[in-house]
């Protein structure tokens, strides 16, 4: 009989040797390995689910998006009297019900988080589902919008608009 030659056993990463094959099959992952994957993208999925709910186009949301902190607009000539102006960039609405008394709110509509886009009548117009908002406070002239909305502090320095978010 001929001897066979000495060699040496195969070595086995560690990782596969603490999760063997389930009996009886041949080869491929293991159950547990299979669970321990699916699970890990069940968490994955949940979690980037809760961010997209995060960053949804709801109202809540796109409130708070604008920074903090003063933010100078614009010469107080570009909101006329019993009118208003919208700055898309900022987010911000800023009417003039009566001569000299300016308001500030939220460009954001309370009902589907688009941004309002103008301001005639005595109203601020979303063009998104046609909610209407009073220059004066903010409140809803016309649904489907529920909530005002949100108030920002304004104020005229040098002669332009400053708000405050």
């Amino acid at each position: 009989m001929s001897q066979q030659p000495n060699i040496p056993a195969p070595t086995i990463p560690a990782e596969a040797e603490a999760e063997p094959a389930a009996p009886g099959s041949c080869c491929g992952p293991s159950r547990r390995g299979v669970l321990r994957g699916a699970a890990a993208v069940g968490v994955v999925g949940v979690a980037g689910a809760g961010l997209a709910a995060c960053s949804s186009a709801g109202a809540a949301s796109n409130t708070a998006a604008a920074a903090a902190g003063p933010v100078t607009l614009g010469p107080v000539s570009d909101v006329p009297v019993g009118g208003g102006k919208v700055y898309q960039a900022q987010k911000i609405v800023v009417t003039q019900p009566t001569a000299g008394q300016f308001k500030a709110f939220s460009a954001v509509c309370t009902h589907a988080g688009c941004l309002v886009d103008a301001v005639s009548s005595g109203t601020i117009q979303c063009p998104c589902h046609g909610s209407q908002f009073k220059i004066a406070d903010g409140s809803v002239a016309n649904g489907p919008a529920q909530t005002a909305l949100p108030a920002q502090s304004v104020s005229v320095q040098n002669g332009k608009l400053v708000v405050t978010t």
